[in-house]
């Protein structure tokens, strides 16, 4: 029995979708713990490209059961068009994936309410898609669950009092006109009808297979550098990317998880608002941009880049518990003649002994840098670590090193067979 824990261990966009499909061919079932659709998970494989969003990426792998955890809030149409997908590119779910009862879902007011946030002057950053207002909503007890869709009569209650609420912020607040509740309803319980086969009980599933012997992958959806009380608030998202996440989040115990693994990008990006330490601007931010295609899976939107940070990692490392990771994206780095490795932070003159996750510290401090060698060559072809470069060499055992990681996994481009393990 194995239960592994997956996170993402900078500010998201690592290429779990990736590390999840290569690491899910060693296990029986994969469960998301977190988040919603506003991530984007990539997998190539061959010529086709799979970008999945609210289904794990273990379903690319056809022995392989997933789940979606309590933890992950729900966009109906999202989720129902992701099934659509993955069933017209011959990837069958039924038997396969199982979604949870107690999930939340993002209703229409979620999405509403979350574009007008984002049109005002405090702007977090996010992707608009109702995740923040759903989860504002679990967390004040009006949350509207998947298991609620069994009792038209109870579902019609909640949505009308929740809408009672909305439209009256709706219509006095921001002068738009109301929702109407049948409407809602309507649409939710023909929702209902298409996904009724793949709900289930998700924790005594996930629990029961355990003690059966099972071996269990669980992945959360965004980094840990975006977790709502460990990453840099308040820019963050509204839920715990973060390791202690995983077991809320599907109802796997504590006492049953067996290792952290973390995914750290061989550089450092991040979306949306908020401090940055390491990051380029100008032509070099542009360059590091373009050379790593980092615009995002779900939105296009632009990511913003910089060099890696080792002292950002030890933190992830500590809150996570992570002892092995994969580096993803080593590849983008070959055209550089010089690589930049942030090894800690510097304020008025003085070293920072702990990662400080308030705002106005973070915007006033100043990186502390090591310059190393870079290879300039193209790696994307390599496929045993004695091949690399050794100047590559010399940069990873640096990360490794400076971060405290064991680096077991480098990803050399975005294709499954780009992968070399060691």
């Amino acid at each position: 029995m194995e239960v592994t824990v997956l996170v993402g261990s900078q500010w998201g966009d690592e290429g779990k979708g990736k590390i999840v499909d290569i690491l899910s061919n060693r296990f029986d079932i994969v469960a998301r713990y977190q988040g919603g659709a506003n991530a984007g998970h990539t997998v190539i494989i061959g010529d086709q490209q799979f970008i999945l969003h609210l289904v794990p990426s273990g379903i690319l792998r056809e022995n392989v059961k997933c789940v979606i955890g309590n933890g992950v809030v729900i966009d109906p149409q999202a989720l129902l068009d992701e099934i659509k997908f993955l069933e017209s590119s011959g990837i069958n779910t039924k038997g396969r994936l199982f979604i949870s009862h107690n999930a939340h879902l993002i209703m229409p007011y979620h999405k509403l309410l979350d574009q007008i946030n984002e049109s005002g002057a405090n702007k977090i950053g996010t992707t608009g898609r109702g995740i923040g207002p759903c989860y504002i909503d679990k967390y004040a007890r009006k949350g509207i669950r998947i298991v609620d869709l069994l009792d038209r009569t109870v579902l019609k209650e909640k949505i009308k009092l929740n809408l009672e609420e909305k439209n009256n912020l709706l219509k006095k607040v921001y002068n738009h006109a109301e929702l109407n509740v049948d409407d809602i309803i309507n649409e939710y319980v023909e929702f209902d009808k298409q996904i009724d086969q793949y709900i289930t009980d998700a924790p005594t599933l996930l629990n029961n297979a355990i003690l059966e012997g099972k071996s269990v992958l669980i992945e959360g959806a965004q980094g840990t550098m975006l977790d709502v009380d460990h990453g840099t608030y308040p820019y963050v998202t509204s839920s715990n990317p973060t390791s202690g996440g995983a077991c809320t989040g599907t109802g796997i115990p504590p006492t049953k998880i067996s290792s952290v693994f973390g995914i750290v990008k061989a550089y450092t990006t991040r979306v949306g608002n908020g401090p940055f330490p390491t990051e380029l601007f100008g032509d070099e931010g542009e360059e590091l941009r373009k050379t790593g295609a980092e615009f995002g899976a779900t939105t296009g939107r632009p990511r913003r880049c910089g060099w890696f940070d080792a002292f950002l990692l030890n933190y992830s490392r500590m809150i996570n518990g992570i002892e092995r990771t994969a580096i993803t994206k080593l590849d983008v780095l070959g055209y550089l003649d010089e690589i930049k490795v942030c090894v800690g932070y510097e304020k008025n003159g003085k070293i920072l002994k702990s990662y400080p996750t308030d705002i106005s510290q973070l915007e006033n401090i100043t990186p502390v840098y090591e310059t190393l060698k870079g290879w300039n060559q193209d790696i994307s072809n390599v496929r045993s670590f004695n091949d690399l470069p050794s100047e590559c060499k010399n940069y990873l055992s640096f990360i490794s090193q400076s971060s405290g990681i064991e680096i077991k996994i480098i990803s050399v481009g975005p294709k499954r067979e780009q992968t070399i393990e060691l």
